[in-house]
């Protein structure tokens, strides 16, 4: 017996429009994009908004780091929301909150005689925080009962790699579009029509039934069935393992994104040069992960593609931070991001259907959103380390940072970066064995339904006599 909301996301019809699925898709996607932009917007013009709205640079800092602090503790609501009401009422629910958050970003500049920009700001970042725990969570679930077992990953890589993807927009738009502070309303204007039209497709677009296989949770009511999977999660040593590697892994490229600026800048690299490395490190990693989906997707070799992805990742990330203490390697310093994004972005989505196959029958709302929660902690953890471990810089440096700024030594953070990176990386290789639980069933009913179909007439089917 399945919960009411897998009993909506079964499917009915087999023979659904393949049209259908993609429209699915690319509204997660578009969404996913959009919610990423509203992250990030503020922090590249951080110094323009804190002169616009006559705020501090922390206040501004916030406004990204918000989501950090309500995605933490709303991710099981996120989780409980897919897994037992639904994957189409997670979407639209995400998406209203994503659209919401995005106009109240924009009435400090529109409307008159507001007391307390920071206030609204606040509010409209603080929803669409709230909305990535319902999208961020989503992929997973949406390959799993929309696409067919041989799409699975592609469809995964399409919606995860929409979110970095909306990263690099951010970094790239938010300059484009402000040159002075007058220039932040027609900024806050622009990002709201994504989400707005994201909103109109979940809103409209969402109907019909999966045309691929969906797998129910364990059985009982939907609040039990949610407490059933996590039980079973935390019981499931393949899964942990995976989930800690991963959430380390996540954590490692969060901390890196945020804090590349501050490292490059201490060895003489310029902010554009920077952005640039951020750019080759977001755009090689979704080309990595096409690849390595596509790849997956035909071969089923789920375990070899992340124990391979994850130890590239790490020597990747030893490259970093080697070449990040040296001016002047720019060529180098370029070579070394775009891989660290090749393989480690490539990993991304393959793990997550990889988490889902080593947990199956728990929801996939639970396997691929208790591993994401974990790296958000994990993330904020190592970010808090590495700015702990640098240290002012006591000899002259051919620092580029802006004057007044302490000069740093990130030798510490980028080493213990290095560290983390390897250490997960070494657990997840030795000690991860699973088998592909979610394909050994569906193969078993395959074989279940052939020999069914083949019983002799006049023989019940499942029958002994059958056989």
């Amino acid at each position: 017996m399945s919960g009411p909301a897998e009993a909506r996301d079964s499917p009915r019809d087999a023979r659904a429009p393949t049209l259908r699925r993609w429209l699915f898709l690319g509204t997660l996607s578009l969404l996913s994009c959009s919610n990423a932009t509203l992250w990030l917007s503020f922090a590249p013009v951080a110094d323009t908004v804190a002169q616009y709205f006559l705020l501090t640079m922390e206040q501004v800092n916030w406004l990204s780091m918000v989501f950090l602090v309500v995605s933490i503790p709303c991710s099981l609501a996120g989780i409980w929301v897919l897994d037992s009401i639904g994957l189409r009422e997670a979407m639209l629910l995400g998406a209203w909150l994503n659209f919401a958050g995005s106009g109240f970003r924009a009435l400090p500049s529109v409307a008159t005689g507001i007391p307390s920009p920071f206030a609204f700001l606040m509010a409209g970042q603080s929803l669409c925080a709230l909305a990535q725990t319902l999208i961020i969570f989503s992929p997973a679930k949406l390959a799993a009962l929309w696409f067919p077992e041989q799409q699975r990953a592609t469809a995964n890589m399409v919606a995860t790699m929409a979110n970095p993807l909306g990263i690099l927009v951010a970094n790239v738009l938010s300059p484009a579009l402000v040159k002075k502070g007058e220039d932040i309303p027609i900024m806050l204007g622009i990002y709201i029509i994504p989400a707005g039209l994201a909103c109109l497709l979940a809103s409209t677009c969402l109907w019909g039934q999966p045309s691929a296989l969906s797998w129910t949770m364990a059985p009982g009511s939907p609040s039990g069935s949610f407490l059933q999977g996590l039980k079973q999660l935390l019981r499931n040593k393949a899964y942990l393992i995976l989930a800690v590697s991963f959430g380390g892994g996540v954590g490692v490229f969060s901390s890196f994104l945020a804090l590349l600026e501050q490292i490059l800048c201490a060895s003489g690299y310029s902010s554009e040069f920077s952005g640039l490395c951020g750019a080759l490190f977001i755009a090689s990693g979704i080309l990595g992960a096409l690849g390595l989906s596509l790849y997956v997707d035909r071969t089923r070799h789920f375990t070899e593609a992340v124990k391979v992805g994850f130890c590239l990742t790490s020597m990747a990330c030893v490259a970093i931070a080697l070449v990040c203490r040296l001016p002047g390697q720019c060529l180098a310093l370029a070579a070394a991001c775009s891989l660290f994004g090749f393989f480690g972005f490539a990993v991304a989505p393959v793990a997550t259907e990889l988490a889902v196959e080593c947990s199956f029958p728990v929801g996939e709302g639970a396997a691929a959103g208790l591993a994401f929660m974990l790296g958000q902690v994990e993330g904020a953890l190592t970010t808090v380390l590495m700015s702990t471990l640098a240290v002012q810089r006591p000899r002259p440096s051919v620092s580029t940072c802006r004057p007044g700024e302490d000069l740093l030594d990130w030798t510490a953070s980028l080493l213990l970066m290095a560290g983390v990176c390897t250490l997960f990386t070494c657990v997840l290789v030795l000690f991860f064995r699973s088998p592909y639980r979610r394909l050994q069933a569906t193969s078993g009913e395959s074989s279940c339904s052939q020999d069914m179909s083949a019983a002799p007439a006049g023989v019940p089917q499942g029958a002994p006599g059958g056989l």
